[in-house]
Formats: structure tokens, C-alpha cells, sequence
């Protein structure tokens, strides 16, 4: 059995994008588990759990620096220049990458592939309901844990903001009213076919599955 402690080990993923991947994952799964619409929970949870695996590549790895203990910036930098060598400079494309390369099923890559904020209008439109819930797992956590979804909104802006990271969807005023509302509306789908509240999803809530899925039977 294959599990996503061993493929975070063998890819040298920081524990902090670890523990981003596995937040999201746990999320992704309370959501799934109290869907009320037939929904593939196991595609759900797998591209949760490696929907970002190389996004050490845009990371401003001195911005978290408690994040980059124990080995260092320096190890960090030379496991960061090592992926950008392999994948290239773009993080989704590193992401779909890695996933065929882990032999994830196809349905699951194309679920990574699908993700992001500047997708969040296309998202909404898909009637992959898949698909709506990895995207609002994301949306929903953090550097440090789980957000409310403004929270974790302005959160993100001004992380890219004060790193310089200036994407059109968080630089524009405009862009990032609009993906802004996207992301309520796509909270209001997702929610209103569950018994979840919003505020039913938190840290406390997902903390169990967090230890579970690190040993998620990926094959």
C-alpha cells in the first residue's frame, strides 16, 4: 500500500504543504461524506491530498520562516531550484506533472488540473460537483489552518501582495471583487447540497481525518 506520507517523503514536500494538502483533504472528505448528491468522495480526497505538490515553486520560501525548520533556507532554496529544473517555472503545470507522474487514475489528475482561483467562474459552470468541492476545500484553508471564506480570501491577496506575487486576479481591484463573489456563490452551491454550516467546518472538525489520511491507501 502506497500512502501520502510515503509520496510526500519520496517528493521532498515541505511539512507545511504537507499539512496544507492533508487540511484540504480533510475538509474535501467532511464535505463529500455529508453531500446529499451522489458524489465520488475517494476523487475527492486524492487530488486534495496532491493537489499541490509543486508549489514549492512559487513559494517566497523566507515569508514562513519558522515554516522552512528544521533543514533551512538553504535546503529548501536547492529542493525549490530542483523542481523548477524538472517541472518548469509554472506551479500548475508542476502539479498535473507530478500527479501523472504518481500515477494518480486520470479523473483525479484532471480534478488537479481544474483547480485554482483564477478558475473559480469556470468552476462554478462545471457541473462536476468533483470538482466544485476540491475547489472549495482550497478555498477554505490557510497557511495555519481552516478560514472562513473571506478570511482566507483577503489572507491570500495580501500574502501575494507583500511578496510581490502580483497575479492579475489579486493585483486588480476588480478581478478580485468578481473571483471574490465567484467563491460565495460557489460556497453557496457547495453547502446547500450538504447539512453542513459554514462555520461546521473548522480545525476541530477535520483533526481526525488529518491523521488518517497521511495513511490514505493512495494504491
Amino acid at each position: 500500500m502506497v500512502t501520502p506520507r510515503q509520496l510526500y517523503a519520496e517528493f521532498r514536500v515541505m511539512p507545511s504543504l504537507q499539512l496544507h494538502q492533508l487540511r484540504v483533504a480533510a475538509v474535501g472528505k467532511l464535505v463529500s461524506e455529508n453531500f446529499k448528491k451522489p458524489i465520488r468522495t475517494r476523487d475527492v480526497v486524492l487530488a486534495c491530498l496532491f493537489h499541490d505538490m509543486g508549489n514549492i515553486i512559487k513559494s517566497e520560501l523566507s515569508y514562513f520562516p519558522e515554516f522552512l525548520e528544521p533543514q533551512g533556507l538553504v535546503y529548501w532554496q536547492g529542493v525549490k531550484d530542483e523542481y523548477v529544473k524538472k517541472y518548469g517555472a509554472d506551479h500548475h503545470t508542476a502539479n498535473s506533472a507530478i500527479a501523472r507522474d504518481m500515477g494518480l487514475p486520470e479523473n483525479v489528475c484532471t480534478l488537479i488540473d481544474g483547480l485554482g482561483f483564477s478558475k473559480l467562474e469556470e468552476v462554478l459552470k462545471d457541473p462536476s460537483v468533483e470538482r466544485k468541492v476540491c475547489e472549495y476545500a482550497d478555498l477554505r484553508v490557510g497557511p495555519y489552518g481552516v478560514l472562513p471564506l473571506i478570511e482566507r480570501l483577503l489572507e491570500g491577496r495580501r500574502r501575494y501582495l507583500e511578496t510581490n506575487k502580483i497575479r492579475p486576479h489579486y493585483g486588480s481591484e476588480e478581478s478580485f471583487r468578481r473571483l471574490s463573489e465567484s467563491a460565495k456563490k460557489l460556497e453557496e452551491q457547495v453547502l446547500s447540497n450538504t447539512s453542513l454550516a459554514w462555520n461546521d467546518i473548522s480545525d476541530a472538525a477535520i483533526q481526525n481525518s488529518i491523521e488518517e489520511l497521511q495513511n490514505y491507501s493512495v494504491a
